[in-house]
């Protein structure tokens, strides 16, 4: 169900804190970068609680560059564009095993897939903030997603 897959994407983005009309030009920390013709490529360092977080992550989905390369090379994108992201991340979601669980509607078995790409997803390894597996499901169902799992 293709509703399900925007749903899904939605609510990456709100974890990913991109949500809004500069969501797809926001980088790591909430700048903005300019120029859709490329990653932006550009290291920022920010405090998270008592460490420190040092990342690439840019964009609507918050790729890392050396991922946005994988993605660019593999699916010969031609630009960082919206358009672009978008496909980038349906091709993330898909080469983690959860396409087929994001458009059944099997919330929780898509984001325990998914939650080693996006560190915003329950279950993150990475140590930074994460969004509640309720509030995951409140932002899925707010998009107009369908969880089959309740």
């Amino acid at each position: 169900m293709e509703m399900n897959l925007y749903a899904f994407l939605a609510m990456l983005r709100h974890g990913e804190g991109t949500v809004g009309v500069n969501g797809y030009r926001t980088m790591f920390g909430g700048g903005l970068f300019n120029s859709f013709k490329d990653h932006p490529r550009k290291l920022i360092r920010r405090r998270s609680g008592t460490k420190y977080i040092t990342s690439t992550a840019a964009g609507a989905y918050q790729f890392l560059s050396k991922t946005w390369d994988d993605c660019r090379d593999t699916l010969d994108l031609p630009d960082f564009s919206p358009a672009s992201q978008d496909r980038a991340a349906r091709f993330l979601i898909h080469r983690r095993g959860a396409m087929t669980d994001v458009l059944a509607g099997r919330l929780e078995a898509a984001i325990k897939k998914c939650n080693k790409e996006w560190a915003s997803l329950p279950g993150s390894p990475y140590g930074q903030p994460t969004v509640s597996l309720a509030k995951c499901k409140q932002l899925f169902a707010e998009a107009g997603g369908i969880n089959l799992e309740g």
